[in-house]
């Protein structure tokens, strides 16, 4: 059965960045959040763990509509080889930010993309160093919402960015979406990127 020239594409992700991100280099996606289990194994390391969270929230998404180009992602803030996922209440994103604050961290954001029960994927590795902050800043921070549906408990594109003295690496990864290794990924896929729409071949 020959592919319609513009595939639909599913981004596996309730995250409003990342659609923010996909629309704004023209990528016309429907939103379908894949839920999993994203514990982290026993043993796992940073990078295998966001890998194989974007790995199978595409599965999930692809098994269930085989005729869509699937892209997902999974981001994590790593700091003294912890993870630092979402913070669940406001004295653990507090107590995430201090011990990030006047230092440097790692984010790694994993992208998936699958189509046809293939799926590719690469991890975005992203150093970024915190300027000192006051308690009393801190909390001010936490205090406007923002940290609490984020890993690491900071949004760089937000109020966060005042937080931010340096980044080494893809400035959309630490938002959550590696775009030119997203093209790429599809490109793997036989999909070519039109500066706006996904295409065919």
């Amino acid at each position: 059965m020959p592919m319609p020239a513009s595939p639909r594409v599913i981004l596996a992700s309730q995250s409003p960045r990342r659609r923010e991100l996909l629309t704004l280099v023209g990528i016309a996606h429907e939103v379908r959040p894949a839920d999993i289990d994203e514990t982290v194994w026993p043993g796992e390391e940073p990078v295998p763990h966001c890998e194989r969270l974007a790995r199978t929230k595409a599965g999930v998404l692809a098994a269930a509509a085989p005729d869509a180009v699937v892209i997902a992602a999974d981001t994590i803030v790593v700091v003294d080889g912890d993870i630092l996922g979402k913070p669940a209440t406001r004295d653990e994103a507090i107590a995430m930010l201090a011990r990030l604050a006047g230092r440097t961290h790692t984010v790694f954001t994993a992208v998936a993309v699958a189509h046809d029960g293939r799926t590719e994927s690469a991890v975005e590795e992203v150093v970024v160093r915190f300027l000192p902050r006051t308690p009393e800043q801190i909390a001010a921070y936490v205090d406007t919402g923002e940290p609490m549906d984020k890993a690491g408990a900071y949004g760089i594109q937000g109020y966060g960015a005042t937080n931010i003295d340096r980044v080494e690496g893809d400035y959309f990864a630490v938002m959550g979406l590696p775009l030119a290794r997203t093209v790429q990924l599809l490109e793997r896929l036989g999909f070519g990127y039109a500066f706006g729409p996904v295409t065919r071949g």
